[in-house]
């Protein structure tokens, strides 16, 4: 049984919440900057994908070596053992990119890539005219940093992001594991504390939230490219997907709401609740922030409100922050967080936060400002 080099990508910002998943999953880990590194045989990577909320994708790195030319990498890439992972009819495109090294065009690093590995699998499947790629799909990525070549096999297709689950989108949506990843960064149990996203748009927070509270793997409901390859194990596949699938938890009670001052937003996250059936779960509800009160205790808000540049009037939000401040600083009980662009965010608010965190969404740079309820500065 082969052992794999895997990494778990993800977004700047949350490799600690992706380091501590896979802790807890029992494997050992080593974080770097948009990565966790681990150790792993085919059931790890099914586990992996299935189970993983805040990362992107699973990757095999194939190899490791130094490349200052293109002969050198053309040889280094051929001498890795692409026939153990590649079949002879697999499609295998290849992505790249290079910083700070000597080999810096990315098309022909692709290129000499692409034709050292169609090389290698020519003289190990004995043809000598052009492989046919047409069976099943291998993305491939070379990434060069320094002149250091790192080959990736992506065993998980399109992000792990892509739950399945979000049919009908707003403006501007937060993606799955990056809410996944707001609410892991939290002090929130699920059993004993109730949870709110004011602004939840098109429902992705709650949702993610309800996923966590019922302990549904986030990828129980998609496919992964790693499905279609003859190595590995349909059966072994169904199991662990059996397997995850009665980890979930049907039966507790969980106390999640989700509100927006759009009625339309309400309905999107009504019809996605649904498509993971959970919509029984979430108590979604057109209100507005300035209009929303309790006599809870012990909650935990997480919330993603719209930026100045997303709103395309910093005056409207910055009088959203001045409500929310309003409304939330007074819940001393509750731990609040909100991810926003907007750097003078706690100026408008009218408070500053007990922590913040740099994260980037997407490709905008954000923080995460955490104002941990009274109980929490223990931490």
């Amino acid at each position: 049984m082969k052992k794999f080099k895997l990494m778990a990508t993800c977004s700047a910002g949350l490799e600690s919440v992706v380091g501590k998943e896979l802790k807890d999953m029992g494997y050992d880990v080593e974080v770097e900057n948009g990565m966790v590194l681990f150790d792993g045989f085919v059931k790890d990577i099914i586990k992996t994908n299935l189970w993983l909320r805040a990362a992107d994708r699973i990757k095999i790195i194939v190899g490791k070596f130094e490349a200052k030319t293109f002969d050198d990498l053309f040889e280094e890439t051929k001498d890795l053992p692409w026939e153990e992972i590649i079949p002879m009819d697999a499609k295998f495109p290849v992505e790249g990119r290079s910083r700070s090294s000597d080999l810096h065009s990315v098309p022909d690093i692709q290129a000499i890539t692409k034709k050292a590995i169609a090389t290698k699998l020519g003289d190990f499947y004995h043809r000598r005219t052009r492989l046919p790629e047409t069976g099943g799909l291998f993305p491939l990525e070379v990434r060069i940093l320094k002149n250091q070549v790192v080959d990736l096999l992506d065993t998980t297709g399109p992000s792990l992001f892509k739950r399945g689950y979000r049919v009908a989108k707003g403006e501007a949506p937060l993606k799955e594991n990056m809410a996944a990843g707001l609410i892991l960064l939290t002090d929130w149990k699920p059993k004993t504390m109730p949870f709110l996203d004011p602004m939840c748009g098109s429902g992705t927070i709650p949702i993610e939230a309800a996923m966590i509270a019922r302990n549904i793997a986030p990828g129980i409901q998609r496919e992964f490219v790693f499905e279609s390859w003859d190595w590995v194990d349909k059966k072994l596949v169904d199991e662990i997907k059996a397997e995850a699938d009665s980890k979930a938890d049907y039966d507790s009670e969980f106390d999640i709401t989700g509100s927006d001052v759009n009625g339309e937003m309400i309905n999107y996250s009504k019809v996605n609740a649904q498509e993971i059936g959970l919509l029984h779960d979430i108590d979604f509800r057109q209100l507005a922030v300035q209009d929303f009160h309790t006599n809870k205790k012990n909650g935990v808000v997480v919330t993603n409100p719209p930026y100045g540049q997303r709103m395309g009037d910093q005056e409207a939000a910055e009088k959203l922050y001045r409500d929310l401040g309003k409304v939330f600083i007074p819940m001393t009980t509750w731990s609040k967080y909100y991810l926003t662009s907007d750097l003078n965010f706690e100026k408008a608010y009218g408070k500053k936060a007990t922590k913040r965190r740099k994260l980037y969404n997407g490709r905008i740079r954000t923080d995460y400002f955490q104002y941990w309820s009274k109980s929490n500065f223990k931490k």
